[in-house]
Protein backbone atom coordinates (compact mmCIF):
# COMPACT_ATOMS: atom_id res chain seq x y z
CA UNK A 1 0.00 0.00 0.00
CA UNK A 2 1.10 3.32 -0.98
CA UNK A 3 2.18 5.92 1.90
CA UNK A 4 -1.27 8.02 1.20
CA UNK A 5 -3.11 5.02 2.07
CA UNK A 6 -1.29 4.66 5.78
CA UNK A 7 -1.36 8.44 6.05
CA UNK A 8 -5.52 8.08 5.10
CA UNK A 9 -6.08 5.22 7.16
CA UNK A 10 -4.46 6.40 10.40
CA UNK A 11 -6.24 10.15 9.90
CA UNK A 12 -10.08 8.89 9.57
CA UNK A 13 -8.71 6.28 12.49
CA UNK A 14 -8.18 9.70 14.66
CA UNK A 15 -11.74 11.76 13.57
CA UNK A 16 -13.68 8.41 14.27
CA UNK A 17 -11.75 7.62 17.27
CA UNK A 18 -13.92 10.09 18.96
CA UNK A 19 -17.03 7.52 18.76
CA UNK A 20 -15.57 4.61 20.11
CA UNK A 21 -16.34 4.80 23.51
CA UNK A 22 -19.90 7.20 23.12
CA UNK A 23 -22.36 6.40 20.70
CA UNK A 24 -23.05 9.15 17.95
CA UNK A 25 -25.29 11.93 19.27
CA UNK A 26 -28.65 13.20 17.06
CA UNK A 27 -28.14 16.92 16.40
CA UNK A 28 -30.76 18.48 17.77
CA UNK A 29 -31.70 22.62 18.58
CA UNK A 30 -27.95 23.31 17.54
CA UNK A 31 -26.57 20.66 20.29
CA UNK A 32 -25.53 17.05 20.69
CA UNK A 33 -28.43 15.17 21.84
CA UNK A 34 -28.21 11.72 23.23
CA UNK A 35 -31.80 10.77 22.55
CA UNK A 36 -34.35 9.41 24.91
CA UNK A 37 -34.14 5.45 23.73
CA UNK A 38 -31.40 4.27 25.16
CA UNK A 39 -30.53 2.23 22.15
CA UNK A 40 -27.62 2.06 19.91
CA UNK A 41 -26.71 -0.30 16.62
CA UNK A 42 -23.43 -0.95 15.18
CA UNK A 43 -21.76 0.85 12.25
CA UNK A 44 -20.09 -1.17 10.38
CA UNK A 45 -17.01 -0.18 7.92
CA UNK A 46 -17.49 -2.02 4.51
CA UNK A 47 -13.78 -2.86 4.12
CA UNK A 48 -13.51 -5.48 6.94
CA UNK A 49 -16.96 -5.72 8.77
CA UNK A 50 -15.29 -4.20 11.76
CA UNK A 51 -17.31 -1.70 14.29
CA UNK A 52 -16.54 2.02 13.85
CA UNK A 53 -18.76 2.50 16.88
CA UNK A 54 -22.13 3.17 17.91
CA UNK A 55 -25.14 4.97 16.88
CA UNK A 56 -28.05 6.06 18.64
CA UNK A 57 -31.23 5.01 17.94
CA UNK A 58 -33.95 7.75 17.73
CA UNK A 59 -37.56 7.11 19.03
CA UNK A 60 -40.79 9.60 19.02
CA UNK A 61 -39.56 11.50 22.31
CA UNK A 62 -36.22 12.60 19.70
CA UNK A 63 -38.35 12.95 16.50
CA UNK A 64 -40.49 15.37 18.04
CA UNK A 65 -38.06 17.33 19.94
CA UNK A 66 -36.02 17.98 16.76
CA UNK A 67 -39.76 18.26 14.75
CA UNK A 68 -40.48 20.66 17.34
CA UNK A 69 -37.11 22.54 17.27
CA UNK A 70 -37.50 23.05 13.39
CA UNK A 71 -41.01 24.78 13.84
CA UNK A 72 -39.72 27.06 16.68
CA UNK A 73 -37.11 28.09 14.51
CA UNK A 74 -38.70 28.16 11.21
CA UNK A 75 -40.78 31.09 12.46
CA UNK A 76 -37.71 33.52 12.78
CA UNK A 77 -35.43 31.75 9.73
CA UNK A 78 -38.22 32.34 7.19
CA UNK A 79 -38.35 36.16 7.84
CA UNK A 80 -34.49 36.03 7.85
CA UNK A 81 -33.76 38.76 4.96
CA UNK A 82 -32.31 36.53 1.88
CA UNK A 83 -29.60 38.41 1.45
CA UNK A 84 -28.47 36.91 4.97
CA UNK A 85 -29.37 33.69 4.45
CA UNK A 86 -27.35 33.48 1.62
CA UNK A 87 -24.28 34.97 3.64
CA UNK A 88 -24.72 32.43 6.09
CA UNK A 89 -24.88 29.36 3.56
CA UNK A 90 -21.96 30.94 2.00
CA UNK A 91 -20.23 30.76 5.34
CA UNK A 92 -21.58 27.04 5.29
CA UNK A 93 -19.89 26.17 1.75
CA UNK A 94 -16.76 27.77 3.02
CA UNK A 95 -16.65 25.48 6.54
CA UNK A 96 -17.31 22.48 4.05
CA UNK A 97 -14.45 23.52 1.88
CA UNK A 98 -12.43 23.87 5.36
CA UNK A 99 -13.01 20.24 6.14
CA UNK A 100 -13.24 18.43 2.95
CA UNK A 101 -10.32 16.12 3.41
CA UNK A 102 -12.40 15.28 6.96
CA UNK A 103 -15.38 14.90 5.44
CA UNK A 104 -14.17 12.83 2.23
CA UNK A 105 -11.76 10.49 4.47
CA UNK A 106 -14.87 10.17 7.36
CA UNK A 107 -17.50 9.01 3.97
CA UNK A 108 -15.38 6.90 2.16
CA UNK A 109 -13.81 4.97 5.52
CA UNK A 110 -18.18 4.79 6.29
CA UNK A 111 -19.93 3.99 3.36
CA UNK A 112 -16.83 1.72 1.39
CA UNK A 113 -16.57 4.99 -1.67
CA UNK A 114 -13.14 5.21 -3.46
CA UNK A 115 -11.58 8.19 -1.72
CA UNK A 116 -11.18 9.53 -5.46
CA UNK A 117 -14.56 10.05 -5.68
CA UNK A 118 -15.57 11.24 -2.45
CA UNK A 119 -12.66 13.81 -2.52
CA UNK A 120 -14.56 15.54 -5.42
CA UNK A 121 -18.08 14.56 -3.01
CA UNK A 122 -17.01 16.42 -0.18
CA UNK A 123 -16.43 19.87 -2.84
CA UNK A 124 -20.00 19.43 -4.74
CA UNK A 125 -21.55 19.63 -1.29
CA UNK A 126 -20.05 23.06 -0.98
CA UNK A 127 -20.84 23.54 -4.50
CA UNK A 128 -24.06 22.62 -3.94
CA UNK A 129 -24.21 25.24 -0.86
CA UNK A 130 -23.02 28.48 -2.81
CA UNK A 131 -25.49 27.70 -5.31
CA UNK A 132 -28.63 28.03 -3.56
CA UNK A 133 -27.31 30.97 -1.39
CA UNK A 134 -26.85 32.87 -4.21
CA UNK A 135 -30.20 32.25 -5.24
CA UNK A 136 -31.55 32.44 -1.69
CA UNK A 137 -31.96 36.91 -2.05
CA UNK A 138 -34.25 36.38 -4.88
CA UNK A 139 -36.40 33.08 -4.01
CA UNK A 140 -39.79 34.51 -3.05
CA UNK A 141 -39.83 35.87 -6.83
CA UNK A 142 -42.86 35.33 -8.63
CA UNK A 143 -44.37 36.77 -12.11
CA UNK A 144 -46.20 39.75 -12.98
CA UNK A 145 -49.17 38.42 -14.79
CA UNK A 146 -51.21 41.96 -15.37
CA UNK A 147 -55.15 41.81 -16.91
CA UNK A 148 -56.98 44.60 -18.45
CA UNK A 149 -58.32 46.10 -15.12
CA UNK A 150 -56.51 43.89 -12.79
CA UNK A 151 -52.92 43.50 -11.47
CA UNK A 152 -52.01 39.81 -11.03
CA UNK A 153 -48.56 38.90 -9.16
CA UNK A 154 -46.81 35.90 -7.75
CA UNK A 155 -44.96 35.48 -4.52
CA UNK A 156 -43.48 32.53 -2.94
CA UNK A 157 -43.18 31.96 0.57
CA UNK A 158 -41.44 28.76 2.20
CA UNK A 159 -43.72 25.60 2.78
CA UNK A 160 -42.40 24.93 6.74
CA UNK A 161 -40.24 22.73 8.31
CA UNK A 162 -39.12 19.45 5.83
CA UNK A 163 -38.30 15.91 6.53
CA UNK A 164 -35.20 15.47 4.52
CA UNK A 165 -33.97 11.49 4.52
CA UNK A 166 -30.96 10.59 2.53
CA UNK A 167 -29.51 7.38 1.05
CA UNK A 168 -26.03 5.40 1.84
CA UNK A 169 -24.32 5.72 -1.48
CA UNK A 170 -23.18 9.35 -1.70
CA UNK A 171 -24.60 10.57 1.75
CA UNK A 172 -22.87 13.66 2.44
CA UNK A 173 -23.43 15.14 -1.19
CA UNK A 174 -26.91 14.10 -1.62
CA UNK A 175 -27.54 15.65 1.82
CA UNK A 176 -26.48 19.24 0.87
CA UNK A 177 -28.43 18.39 -2.65
CA UNK A 178 -31.46 18.76 -0.56
CA UNK A 179 -30.87 20.88 2.15
CA UNK A 180 -28.75 23.58 0.87
CA UNK A 181 -32.26 25.06 -1.40
CA UNK A 182 -34.39 24.00 2.09
CA UNK A 183 -32.33 26.38 3.91
CA UNK A 184 -32.11 28.63 0.89
CA UNK A 185 -35.85 28.77 0.79
CA UNK A 186 -36.26 29.79 3.84
CA UNK A 187 -37.23 26.30 5.42
CA UNK A 188 -35.96 24.30 8.64
CA UNK A 189 -34.98 20.77 8.61
CA UNK A 190 -35.06 17.28 10.76
CA UNK A 191 -32.78 14.96 8.68
CA UNK A 192 -32.14 11.48 8.82
CA UNK A 193 -29.14 10.11 7.27
CA UNK A 194 -28.89 6.45 6.45
CA UNK A 195 -28.90 4.24 8.98
CA UNK A 196 -25.56 2.19 7.03
CA UNK A 197 -23.78 5.78 6.78
CA UNK A 198 -24.48 8.18 9.57
CA UNK A 199 -21.39 10.04 10.07
CA UNK A 200 -21.22 12.66 7.24
CA UNK A 201 -25.02 13.73 8.51
CA UNK A 202 -23.49 14.63 11.93
CA UNK A 203 -20.93 16.24 10.67
CA UNK A 204 -22.50 18.26 8.53
CA UNK A 205 -24.88 19.65 11.14
CA UNK A 206 -22.48 21.15 13.47
CA UNK A 207 -20.14 21.94 10.56
CA UNK A 208 -23.73 24.56 9.74
CA UNK A 209 -24.29 25.04 13.02
CA UNK A 210 -20.49 26.43 13.66
CA UNK A 211 -20.34 28.03 10.41
CA UNK A 212 -23.47 30.68 11.81
CA UNK A 213 -26.76 28.45 10.77
CA UNK A 214 -29.05 29.09 13.97
CA UNK A 215 -29.88 26.54 16.44
CA UNK A 216 -32.76 24.24 15.15
CA UNK A 217 -32.94 25.72 11.63
CA UNK A 218 -30.56 22.03 10.72
CA UNK A 219 -31.26 19.27 12.90
CA UNK A 220 -29.94 15.51 12.31
CA UNK A 221 -31.47 12.41 13.90
CA UNK A 222 -30.23 8.78 13.79
CA UNK A 223 -31.71 5.76 12.97
CA UNK A 224 -34.02 3.12 10.77
CA UNK A 225 -36.26 4.26 8.25
CA UNK A 226 -39.02 1.75 9.81
CA UNK A 227 -38.76 4.09 12.75
CA UNK A 228 -37.34 7.09 13.20
CA UNK A 229 -37.74 8.03 9.16
CA UNK A 230 -41.29 6.76 9.50
CA UNK A 231 -41.75 9.24 12.60
CA UNK A 232 -40.53 12.10 10.91
CA UNK A 233 -42.89 11.30 7.67
CA UNK A 234 -45.93 11.40 9.69
CA UNK A 235 -45.40 13.79 12.10
CA UNK A 236 -47.36 16.85 11.70
CA UNK A 237 -44.76 19.35 11.72
CA UNK A 238 -43.38 18.91 8.56
CA UNK A 239 -45.03 20.15 6.02
CA UNK A 240 -42.77 18.35 3.03
CA UNK A 241 -40.84 14.97 3.10
CA UNK A 242 -37.71 14.70 0.46
CA UNK A 243 -36.32 11.25 -0.14
CA UNK A 244 -33.39 9.54 -1.36
CA UNK A 245 -33.69 5.74 -2.14
CA UNK A 246 -35.64 2.73 -3.48
CA UNK A 247 -38.52 2.79 -5.16
CA UNK A 248 -40.50 0.67 -2.75
CA UNK A 249 -39.42 2.30 0.51
CA UNK A 250 -40.67 5.75 -1.35
CA UNK A 251 -44.23 4.15 -1.75
CA UNK A 252 -44.37 3.45 1.96
CA UNK A 253 -43.35 6.73 2.51
CA UNK A 254 -46.37 7.92 -0.23
CA UNK A 255 -48.97 6.14 2.35
CA UNK A 256 -47.18 7.03 5.49
CA UNK A 257 -47.54 11.17 4.68
CA UNK A 258 -50.86 10.58 3.39
CA UNK A 259 -52.73 11.50 6.06
CA UNK A 260 -51.05 14.76 7.05
CA UNK A 261 -51.03 15.75 3.12
CA UNK A 262 -47.33 15.78 3.11
CA UNK A 263 -45.62 16.93 0.18
CA UNK A 264 -43.48 14.60 -1.33
CA UNK A 265 -40.21 14.62 -3.51
CA UNK A 266 -38.51 11.41 -4.22
CA UNK A 267 -35.58 10.36 -6.42
CA UNK A 268 -35.97 6.56 -6.24
CA UNK A 269 -34.36 3.99 -8.60
CA UNK A 270 -33.22 3.30 -11.67
CA UNK A 271 -32.28 0.50 -14.02
CA UNK A 272 -31.17 3.18 -16.84
CA UNK A 273 -30.01 2.22 -20.42
CA UNK A 274 -26.88 3.42 -22.40
CA UNK A 275 -27.81 2.86 -25.85
CA UNK A 276 -24.64 2.53 -28.59
CA UNK A 277 -25.26 2.85 -31.93
CA UNK A 278 -22.42 1.95 -34.58
CA UNK A 279 -22.00 5.92 -35.38
CA UNK A 280 -20.73 6.75 -32.45
CA UNK A 281 -17.53 7.26 -31.27
CA UNK A 282 -16.78 4.29 -29.65
CA UNK A 283 -13.79 5.06 -27.57
CA UNK A 284 -15.70 8.18 -25.89
CA UNK A 285 -18.86 5.85 -25.81
CA UNK A 286 -16.46 2.46 -24.05
CA UNK A 287 -15.01 5.37 -21.46
CA UNK A 288 -18.43 6.48 -20.22
CA UNK A 289 -20.08 3.19 -20.70
CA UNK A 290 -17.35 1.80 -18.24
CA UNK A 291 -17.40 5.22 -15.98
CA UNK A 292 -20.76 5.24 -15.16
CA UNK A 293 -21.44 1.45 -14.34
CA UNK A 294 -18.07 1.15 -12.54
CA UNK A 295 -17.67 4.13 -10.61
CA UNK A 296 -18.88 4.63 -7.06
CA UNK A 297 -18.69 0.76 -7.06
CA UNK A 298 -22.28 0.57 -9.16
CA UNK A 299 -24.63 1.78 -6.12
CA UNK A 300 -25.56 5.18 -7.90
CA UNK A 301 -29.15 5.81 -9.07
CA UNK A 302 -27.55 7.23 -12.34
CA UNK A 303 -25.34 4.19 -13.41
CA UNK A 304 -25.78 3.38 -16.73
CA UNK A 305 -26.12 -0.76 -15.51
CA UNK A 306 -28.24 -1.96 -19.28
CA UNK A 307 -26.05 -1.47 -22.04
CA UNK A 308 -27.65 -1.32 -25.43
CA UNK A 309 -25.51 -1.97 -28.21
CA UNK A 310 -26.03 -2.32 -32.16
CA UNK A 311 -25.64 -5.96 -33.70
CA UNK A 312 -23.00 -4.85 -35.99
CA UNK A 313 -20.50 -3.38 -33.11
CA UNK A 314 -21.71 -6.05 -30.33
CA UNK A 315 -18.68 -8.33 -30.63
CA UNK A 316 -15.73 -5.48 -30.75
CA UNK A 317 -17.19 -3.50 -28.28
CA UNK A 318 -17.77 -6.02 -25.51
CA UNK A 319 -14.12 -7.37 -26.00
CA UNK A 320 -12.63 -3.94 -25.40
CA UNK A 321 -15.20 -3.95 -22.53
CA UNK A 322 -13.76 -6.79 -20.51
CA UNK A 323 -10.45 -5.75 -21.29
CA UNK A 324 -10.79 -2.58 -19.30
CA UNK A 325 -13.21 -3.76 -16.92
CA UNK A 326 -10.28 -6.40 -16.15
CA UNK A 327 -7.87 -3.74 -15.23
CA UNK A 328 -10.16 -2.23 -12.81
CA UNK A 329 -8.50 -1.73 -9.90
CA UNK A 330 -10.84 -3.31 -6.86
CA UNK A 331 -9.18 -2.31 -3.50
CA UNK A 332 -9.53 -0.37 0.44
CA UNK A 333 -11.70 2.57 -0.09
CA UNK A 334 -8.82 4.70 1.28
CA UNK A 335 -5.99 3.70 -1.02
CA UNK A 336 -5.95 6.65 -3.64
CA UNK A 337 -5.63 3.54 -6.47
CA UNK A 338 -8.82 1.99 -6.19
CA UNK A 339 -11.25 2.46 -8.18
CA UNK A 340 -13.80 0.20 -6.95
CA UNK A 341 -14.32 -0.47 -3.72
CA UNK A 342 -16.48 -2.67 -1.01
CA UNK A 343 -20.42 -2.75 -1.06
CA UNK A 344 -21.75 -0.31 1.55
CA UNK A 345 -22.78 -3.80 3.53
CA UNK A 346 -22.84 -7.85 4.22
CA UNK A 347 -26.53 -7.53 2.88
CA UNK A 348 -26.07 -5.47 0.32
CA UNK A 349 -23.67 -7.66 -1.27
CA UNK A 350 -25.51 -11.23 -0.87
CA UNK A 351 -28.26 -8.62 -3.04
CA UNK A 352 -25.71 -8.24 -5.21
CA UNK A 353 -24.39 -11.73 -5.47
CA UNK A 354 -27.84 -12.97 -5.85
CA UNK A 355 -27.81 -11.66 -9.27
CA UNK A 356 -24.87 -13.97 -10.21
CA UNK A 357 -26.29 -17.89 -10.11
CA UNK A 358 -29.87 -15.48 -11.46
CA UNK A 359 -27.92 -14.61 -14.63
CA UNK A 360 -26.78 -18.33 -15.70
CA UNK A 361 -29.97 -19.34 -14.65
CA UNK A 362 -32.58 -17.26 -16.82
CA UNK A 363 -29.93 -17.98 -19.75
CA UNK A 364 -27.78 -15.38 -19.84
CA UNK A 365 -23.25 -15.56 -19.29
CA UNK A 366 -21.38 -14.05 -16.88
CA UNK A 367 -18.59 -12.92 -19.02
CA UNK A 368 -15.80 -11.60 -16.53
CA UNK A 369 -16.18 -10.92 -13.07
CA UNK A 370 -19.93 -12.75 -11.07
CA UNK A 371 -18.00 -13.76 -7.80
CA UNK A 372 -17.30 -12.59 -4.49
CA UNK A 373 -13.79 -10.78 -3.88
CA UNK A 374 -11.95 -11.14 -0.75
CA UNK A 375 -9.48 -8.40 -0.31
CA UNK A 376 -6.78 -9.41 3.06
CA UNK A 377 -9.59 -11.82 3.84
CA UNK A 378 -12.01 -9.51 4.38
CA UNK A 379 -14.68 -6.98 3.58
CA UNK A 380 -17.67 -6.68 1.09
CA UNK A 381 -15.61 -6.89 -2.29
CA UNK A 382 -17.21 -8.41 -5.58
CA UNK A 383 -15.34 -8.85 -8.95
CA UNK A 384 -16.65 -5.89 -11.45
CA UNK A 385 -19.33 -8.44 -13.62
CA UNK A 386 -20.29 -8.12 -16.85
CA UNK A 387 -23.59 -9.79 -18.18
CA UNK A 388 -24.04 -10.80 -21.69
CA UNK A 389 -26.54 -12.76 -23.88
CA UNK A 390 -29.13 -11.26 -22.32
CA UNK A 391 -32.76 -10.67 -23.19
CA UNK A 392 -34.87 -7.24 -21.41
CA UNK A 393 -37.47 -9.47 -19.96
CA UNK A 394 -34.81 -11.12 -17.60
CA UNK A 395 -34.72 -9.77 -14.20
CA UNK A 396 -30.85 -9.28 -14.37
CA UNK A 397 -32.21 -6.81 -17.27
CA UNK A 398 -35.26 -5.38 -15.10
CA UNK A 399 -34.49 -4.60 -11.58
CA UNK A 400 -31.88 -2.10 -10.08
CA UNK A 401 -29.07 -4.93 -8.94
CA UNK A 402 -27.05 -1.29 -7.39
CA UNK A 403 -23.83 -2.44 -7.70
CA UNK A 404 -20.72 -3.01 -10.35
CA UNK A 405 -22.82 -4.83 -12.60
CA UNK A 406 -23.19 -4.63 -16.75
CA UNK A 407 -26.02 -6.40 -18.73
CA UNK A 408 -25.25 -6.56 -22.33
CA UNK A 409 -28.48 -6.78 -24.52
CA UNK A 410 -28.34 -6.37 -28.26
CA UNK A 411 -30.25 -4.56 -30.74
CA UNK A 412 -31.02 -4.02 -34.57
CA UNK A 413 -31.83 -0.70 -35.58
CA UNK A 414 -33.48 2.79 -33.70
CA UNK A 415 -36.82 1.52 -33.46
CA UNK A 416 -35.74 -1.99 -31.64
CA UNK A 417 -33.41 0.36 -29.31
CA UNK A 418 -35.73 2.57 -28.25
CA UNK A 419 -38.48 -0.12 -27.59
CA UNK A 420 -36.40 -2.03 -24.92
CA UNK A 421 -35.12 1.29 -23.45
CA UNK A 422 -38.58 2.24 -22.33
CA UNK A 423 -39.49 -1.44 -21.63
CA UNK A 424 -38.64 -0.97 -18.05
CA UNK A 425 -40.60 0.51 -14.68
CA UNK A 426 -37.80 2.78 -14.09
CA UNK A 427 -37.56 5.96 -15.94
CA UNK A 428 -34.11 8.09 -14.31
CA UNK A 429 -31.64 8.75 -16.40
CA UNK A 430 -30.46 7.72 -19.89
CA UNK A 431 -27.32 7.67 -22.18
CA UNK A 432 -27.37 7.71 -26.26
CA UNK A 433 -24.15 7.69 -28.12
CA UNK A 434 -24.38 8.58 -31.65
CA UNK A 435 -23.25 10.96 -34.29
CA UNK A 436 -26.84 11.21 -35.97
CA UNK A 437 -27.90 14.61 -34.28
CA UNK A 438 -31.40 14.00 -35.73
CA UNK A 439 -31.34 10.64 -34.19
CA UNK A 440 -30.22 11.41 -31.00
CA UNK A 441 -33.31 14.52 -30.73
CA UNK A 442 -35.76 11.48 -32.05
CA UNK A 443 -34.67 9.88 -29.07
CA UNK A 444 -34.80 12.56 -26.57
CA UNK A 445 -38.14 13.33 -27.47
CA UNK A 446 -39.24 9.60 -27.25
CA UNK A 447 -37.54 7.98 -24.68
CA UNK A 448 -39.56 7.88 -20.90
CA UNK A 449 -36.95 9.29 -18.99
CA UNK A 450 -36.17 12.13 -16.99
CA UNK A 451 -32.57 12.99 -17.95
CA UNK A 452 -30.81 12.26 -20.67
CA UNK A 453 -27.46 12.60 -21.82
CA UNK A 454 -26.26 12.56 -25.64
CA UNK A 455 -22.77 11.66 -26.30
CA UNK A 456 -21.85 11.81 -22.07
CA UNK A 457 -22.01 10.82 -19.08
CA UNK A 458 -23.78 11.91 -16.16
CA UNK A 459 -22.79 15.42 -15.94
CA UNK A 460 -24.22 17.72 -13.64
CA UNK A 461 -25.45 21.17 -14.44
CA UNK A 462 -26.76 22.67 -11.42
CA UNK A 463 -29.48 24.83 -13.00
CA UNK A 464 -30.88 22.09 -14.89
CA UNK A 465 -33.65 19.79 -13.60
CA UNK A 466 -32.72 16.55 -11.91
CA UNK A 467 -35.63 13.74 -11.36
CA UNK A 468 -37.15 10.65 -12.98
CA UNK A 469 -40.10 9.60 -14.54
CA UNK A 470 -42.41 6.41 -13.97
CA UNK A 471 -40.90 4.78 -10.89
CA UNK A 472 -38.14 6.19 -10.69
CA UNK A 473 -39.36 9.72 -8.95
CA UNK A 474 -41.85 12.60 -8.31
CA UNK A 475 -40.80 15.88 -8.72
CA UNK A 476 -37.72 17.70 -9.86
CA UNK A 477 -33.95 18.98 -7.78
CA UNK A 478 -31.99 21.49 -9.15
CA UNK A 479 -32.16 25.40 -9.55
CA UNK A 480 -35.54 27.28 -9.48
CA UNK A 481 -37.35 23.94 -9.80
CA UNK A 482 -35.78 22.88 -6.41
CA UNK A 483 -38.02 25.95 -4.58
CA UNK A 484 -40.95 24.94 -7.14
CA UNK A 485 -41.05 21.91 -3.80
CA UNK A 486 -39.81 23.94 -0.80
CA UNK A 487 -41.79 26.74 -1.35
CA UNK A 488 -45.88 27.62 -1.65
CA UNK A 489 -46.76 29.96 -4.63
CA UNK A 490 -49.19 32.41 -3.72
CA UNK A 491 -51.21 34.23 -5.89
CA UNK A 492 -52.15 37.83 -5.16
CA UNK A 493 -54.84 40.05 -7.60
CA UNK A 494 -55.23 43.83 -7.00
CA UNK A 495 -57.86 45.53 -8.86
CA UNK A 496 -57.39 48.45 -10.83
CA UNK A 497 -60.52 50.71 -9.74
CA UNK A 498 -62.16 50.65 -13.30
CA UNK A 499 -64.01 46.59 -13.26
CA UNK A 500 -68.05 45.86 -12.91
CA UNK A 501 -68.80 44.35 -9.94
CA UNK A 502 -71.79 41.98 -10.05
CA UNK A 503 -74.41 43.37 -8.04
CA UNK A 504 -76.83 41.65 -6.14
CA UNK A 505 -80.24 42.38 -3.83
CA UNK A 506 -80.32 45.56 -5.10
Amino acid sequence: MSNDFNTNLTDVGELLNRFKNDPLPHFINGKRNKGKSNTTFESIAPSDNSVIGEIVVGNSNDVDLACNAASDAFETWRRTPGKERKSILHKVADAIEKNARNIALVESFDSGQAIRFMNKAAIRGAANFRFFADMAPNAREGKSMPADEHLNYSIRQPIGPVGVITPWNTPFMLSTWKIAPALAAGCTVVHKPAAFSPYTGMMLSEIAHDAGLPAGVLNCVHGFGSEAGKLITEHPSIKALAFVGDSSTGRNIMQQGAPTLKRIHFELGGKNPVIVFDDADLDRALDAVVFMIYSLNGERCTSSSRLLIQESIQTEFIEKLIQRIRKLNVGHPLDPDTEVGPLVHKQHLEKVCSYFDLAIEEGAKVAIGGKKLVVDGKGNYVEPTLFINAKNSMRISQEEIFGPVLTVIPFKDENEALSIANDNEYGLAGYVWTSNVERSVRLANELDIGMIWINSENNRHLPAPFGGMKSSGIGRDGGDYSFEFYMETKNVCMALGSHNIPKLGK
